[in-house]
C-alpha cells in the first residue's frame, strides 16, 4: 500500500466546464451575427447577461459559470502560452 497522500482537483475539470461552455456561447453569438469577443467582454465587465444573446440557451449558459472564476481561468490560460 502506498504511504502517498493523492491529491484531488477539480481545477482542471472546471476549466474544461468552463471552456465547453464559452466556446458554444462564442458559437451561438457567432451564429447571431455578433462579434463574439465585444459581447462575451461586455458581459465579463458588467456582468449583463443581455451582452449575450439567448441563442442555444447561451446566456442560461454563460450564467453558470462565476465571473471570477472565468476571469482566473482566462488569465491562467494566457500567462500559460
Amino acid at each position: 500500500m502506498d504511504d502517498f497522500t493523492r491529491k484531488f482537483s477539480l481545477a482542471r475539470e472546471k476549466d474544461e466546464e468552463i471552456h465547453q461552455i464559452l466556446s458554444s456561447v462564442y458559437q451561438s453569438l457567432e451564429e447571431k451575427g455578433y462579434n463574439p469577443i465585444n459581447q462575451i467582454v461586455g458581459y465579463i465587465l458588467s456582468e449583463d447577461p443581455t451582452y449575450i444573446t439567448n441563442h442555444n440557451n447561451a446566456r442560461t449558459l454563460i450564467r453558470k459559470i462565476d465571473r471570477d472564476e472565468l476571469l482566473q481561468v482566462l488569465v491562467r490560460k494566457y500567462l500559460a502560452q
